[in-house]
């Protein structure tokens, strides 16, 4: 497939995201086995926490979303139709997930983008599958997530990761001793871990520590440092979130304990949390596919037209999220959809066409699917140098 590049200017960027947001605006009422009600636009939603905790995440996913929407809107849509867009915010939370996927099926939505976390995802997928209606995460990486055969993802799920990142310490020989800190209240960080010790057995990498927290003790990591430090570890793997693995990183330092620390898509948006030196961010590495310092010219055409657009540099949430709606446009354009099908069609029709195509995005070069909804594509890894991200 061919790389798709950007050109709009930042006006032609704003002008579109007010239409797009006027046409959001309304309620479309529709009923979801229908086709879109003026049947000449694809009503598309997104669903992720704009607020809470993980609102670096979802905020980057709705802007991703919008910046691909605008662009292809401009460049004549999907089969000629453009696109309406509508995104949700639902905190992090399961049940308000559920809630925001309501709201958009009264708006009329006939594909989802989302939910960005897992265990939200979790919960949505049992709906999208008894509505039967495709759904594409950018992000949500537990197995569960995707479990029905209308879902698919574009990120690695949990145990990929996990096997990913155990491969690559190992292949690198970025250390001998290893320790785990990880959330065992949390399906991300468990799936990410119990894979992560699985191939670091078979890789010969010794893991001296494998030290939990949940999700009521998430403030105080001195004792889990203080046994991996005296454990002699000399990395620390970290299937975590970023605020606490900034926490992680402060009282680290507190104790004068400095291994590397290595993570994965989770720790995305630690350089942006408020009140932490993020000079303490200096060498940690995480698994991740994109990097805005990327020197590729898509990346960089991205970068910039999505810092002229939001006045924030992207993450890799934004890219996933982007990558995602470029891959709809392909598996739309080769099942020649159109805007009044319905749903349960639209939806086998995808389902059909995502195991067909290969798109080149910002997240990996040659993507394909499974059935299962699976994407094939090359694991990459950064650094953080200088206060930002550098491909390793």
């Amino acid at each position: 497939m061919k790389v798709w590049k950007r050109v709009l200017s930042l006006a032609m960027v704003s002008a579109l995201a007010v239409t797009s947001l006027t046409a959001c605006g309304g309620n479309g009422g529709s009923d979801s086995s229908e086709g879109s009600a003026s049947a000449d636009t694809f009503k598309i939603g997104g669903i992720g926490p704009t607020t809470g905790d993980a609102a670096a995440y979802g905020t980057a996913v709705q802007n991703g979303i919008q910046l691909a929407v605008d662009e292809i809107n401009a460049d004549g849509g999907i089969n000629g139709y453009q696109i309406e867009y509508q995104f949700e915010d639902d905190q992090n939370d399961a049940e308000k997930s559920v809630n925001a996927y309501n709201t958009l099926k009264d708006w009329g939505m006939q594909m989802l983008v989302g939910t960005v976390t897992s265990a939200p995802c979790t919960a949505v997928v049992k709906e999208t599958e008894k509505d039967n209606m495709f759904q594409l995460s950018p992000s949500a990486t537990a197995v569960e997530s995707i479990a029905a055969d209308n879902a698919f993802r574009i990120c690695f799920s949990d145990p990929n990761q996990g096997k990913a990142s155990a491969e690559y310490i190992s292949d690198n020989g970025l250390a001998e001793k290893v320790a785990v800190i990880y959330n065992s209240s949390d399906v991300y960080s468990t799936g990410i871990y119990q894979k992560f010790a699985e191939e670091s057995k078979a890789k010969g990498l010794e893991i001296v520590a494998a030290e939990a927290f949940t999700a009521d003790s998430k403030n105080n990591f001195e004792v889990q440092l203080k046994k991996a430090q005296d454990a002699g570890a000399d990395l620390v793997f970290l299937p975590i979130y970023y605020q606490e693995a900034s926490l992680i990183l402060t009282q680290a330092d507190q104790i004068g304990y400095a291994p590397k620390f290595f993570g994965c898509d989770g720790l995305d948006g630690i350089l942006a949390v408020e009140n932490f030196d993020t000079s303490l961010a200096e060498g940690v590495m995480l698994l991740t596919p994109f990097t805005a310092d990327a020197e590729d010219e898509m990346t960089q055409t991205f970068v910039k037209d999505y810092e002229d657009a939001f006045d924030i540099t992207p993450i890799q949430f934004a890219a996933d999220a982007y990558d995602c709606m470029y891959a709809i446009k392909a598996a739309a354009e080769d099942a020649e959809l159109t805007p009044d099908m319905s749903v349960s069609d639209i939806c086998e029709a995808m389902k059909t066409s995502m195991t067909k195509i290969t798109i080149d995005g910002l997240t990996g070069s040659g993507i394909t699917w499974t059935s299962d909804g699976e994407p094939s594509k090359e694991a990459k890894a950064v650094i953080i140098e200088d206060g930002s991200y550098k491909a390793m």
